[in-house]
């Protein structure tokens, strides 16, 4: 019983850990993400060519603690990330930390949604978040 109640404490802090909020890095109020080649209701072939930008800040690796950079995260087909928590890392939130700003999807033919959303050196969006537009495209 004893061995039990310590287990579920550890399983209880762990979880509170990794949903706990992340300090958030600042970020000028002008700053802005955004799409240099695709807009709102294009229609694409396949693979998809995603030219990123970013003005009012810099690019700056993970990991990396420089003011007023960050790194670009693209959301595909998903929400738009919460503040203060680091930006999941899977097939909808994909990371460019090394500092890409351009990168070529294979994405399934039909109706997609992007957003670029630019995270700190711990992947967690600034604040206030700097963020494109959520935009549709389709691919052929």
């Amino acid at each position: 019983m004893k061995i039990f109640r310590i287990a579920a404490v550890g399983v209880a802090l762990s979880i509170g850990i990794a949903s706990a909020q992340m300090p958030e890095t600042t970020a000028p109020a002008t700053a802005k993400a955004y799409f240099v080649n695709l807009k709102d209701g294009d229609t694409v072939t396949r693979p998809v060519k995603i030219v990123m930008g970013l003005s009012g800040m810099g690019i700056a690796p993970a990991g990396i603690e420089f003011p007023d950079t960050g790194h670009h995260h693209l959301i595909v087909d998903a929400p738009t990330p919460p503040a203060g928590q680091v930006i999941a890392a899977d097939a909808n939130h994909v990371h460019f930390g090394k500092g890409q700003t351009e990168t070529t999807l294979d994405l399934a033919p039909g109706r997609h949604t992007l957003q670029l959303v630019l995270g700190d050196r711990n992947h967690v969006p600034h604040k206030p978040a700097v963020a494109s537009d959520v935009i549709t495209i389709t691919v052929r």
